[in-house]
């Protein structure tokens, strides 16, 4: 292994977090910088401010004498070699990536260069971002000899970013000089050589020893692409198999099918093509609309982005409506929802379905019972606890006494419930199913009736009206 690197990573949200965790994984000397005084603390004190697999684990093992926390981003740079901008790049009024965060670090950034540093964008930027942050760091008086900067665009999912991080498809670098670009490359040198994987406390997953990441070395312009390009083409197969989805409901088809018949089509993959109740989270809706907006600025029509967005907008008006047919009217209804994470694995509620989806539930006068494994706390902060509005400690709190019951998040163990208890609970045994979770023909045969996406509805076997448990 090459020799440790001492690292500044700035920002300690999804991605900063993971980010730090993970290269002190790897060997090398890591300060996770915060302007949060509240967030620093409690990393301090081995609290984790955000739900990821392993992630505790690693910050446990590390604390103490491969990564510290702190709000001092002067002193962290001066005692590193290349520091990481992980801040927040969010949406502006225009669709374009507000870049405030990254403009003030790169500002202070510049004025603790007292020798060479590699500044590398790591936060999800437009392409132009890093002619910006040199320009930046030199009108702040610092020599070009003295710094570089470089692109490293990160491609995590939520829920499993650290085994993402440690065994990616690819590691992406963009340098427009080789002194930055071995530097970054010394950095990811335990992935790429093997050697992490032959640690007995290897975070498992895809790569090994014999079969290590590779590496794709880029211009800054390409790295900042290629990372905008990825998301707003993945965003395009969730809206297009979701569109799919809708013509299979109309000829009774099943979207599950065809999913899987595109996807053994090695040039398609079956990744993404999912159909459900429409993407979110903190990446997608902002990066389709940053990609778009970046293609405007260029006079170049992108038009087939808007369709994406649209179509997602339009998916989860689809899936109320579903719901609405299954129920004939909301005033008054006790609904049962599972799930409020914009997607199983994690707690983040950014532009989540689910949570638009529950507001809409509450405005036509429904009564909603809620449960997620993870996001129900953050959920309080968006949508407070009311006589209307219930967050409940399991799935079968839920759906106790629920005229339906909403799947909108896709935990796993929302597909390995009870379903005899389930068919007890409910007032009426009716699941509406936005992340086609279970089989509907086993589902009828269990005596529910079943709406999913893409796919005909089923009903039980005999007489639907014996199903009903009435009060």
């Amino acid at each position: 292994m090459s020799q440790p690197v001492s690292i500044a990573v700035v920002g300690s949200g999804y991605v900063g977090l993971v980010a730090a965790a993970c290269f002190a994984e790897m060997g090398h000397s890591v300060i996770c910088v915060d302007n949060d005084e509240a967030k620093v603390k409690l990393l301090r004190d081995g609290g984790v401010p955000i739900h990821e697999d392993y992630l505790p684990e690693l910050l446990n093992r590390d604390r103490a004498n491969k990564v510290e926390f702190t709000t001092d981003l002067r002193d962290a740079s001066q005692r590193s070699q290349v520091i990481f901008i992980a801040v927040g790049t969010p949406q502006s009024k225009t669709g374009s990536a507000d870049l405030s965060y990254v403009d003030a670090v790169a500002s202070e950034i510049a004025r603790s260069i007292d020798d060479y540093k590699v500044i590398v964008e790591k936060s999800t930027v437009p392409v132009y971002t890093n002619e910006w942050i040199r320009r930046v760091i030199e009108r702040n008086g610092v020599p070009k000899e003295l710094f570089d900067v470089a692109s490293n665009p990160e491609f995590l999912r939520e829920g499993t970013a650290v085994v993402d991080f440690l065994h990616p498809d690819r590691i992406v670098i963009g340098a427009e000089n080789e002194r930055a670009g071995m530097l970054l490359k010394s950095i990811y040198e335990p992935l790429t050589s093997g050697a992490y994987y032959r640690s007995a406390q290897s975070v498992p997953g895809c790569c090994g020893e014999k079969t290590p990441p590779p590496i794709l070395l880029t211009s800054t312009k390409a790295a900042e692409l290629i990372k905008h390009a990825s998301n707003a083409f993945l965003a395009m197969k969730i809206s297009f198999i979701n569109v799919v989805g809708s013509i299979c409901e109309a000829v009774g088809a099943d979207v599950e099918e065809v999913s899987r018949g595109m996807g053994m089509d090695a040039r398609i993959g079956p990744k993404f093509l999912r159909a459900g109740i429409g993407y979110g989270g903190s990446c997608f809706p902002k990066d389709v609309a940053a990609f778009r907006h970046v293609a405007e600025q260029l006079s170049i029509d992108f038009n087939l982005l808007k369709e994406v967005e649209g179509i997602n907008h339009e998916q989860k008006q689809r899936f109320f409506q579903k719901v609405r047919s299954a129920l004939w009217t909301f005033r008054g209804k006790r609904i049962g929802v599972l799930g409020l994470s914009f997607k199983g694995g994690t707690d983040d509620i950014r532009d989540s379905p689910a949570l638009d989806i529950v507001e809409q539930l509450l405005k036509e006068g429904c009564t909603v019972s809620a449960f997620d494994p993870a996001a129900m706390n953050r959920a309080k902060d968006v949508i407070p606890a009311s006589q209307q509005m219930r967050y409940v400690p399991d799935p079968y709190a839920a759906a106790e006494d629920a005229d339906a019951l909403l799947i909108l998040s896709d935990w796993q163990e929302f597909g390995e419930l009870d379903l005899d208890r389930l068919h007890y609970t409910l007032r009426y045994p009716i699941i509406i199913d936005g992340r086609n979770l279970y089989d509907p023909v086993k589902m009828a045969e269990r005596d529910f009736t079943y709406l999913s996406v893409g796919r005909p509805s089923s009903h039980p076997a005999h007489d639907a009206a014996a199903a009903y448990r009435l009060p």
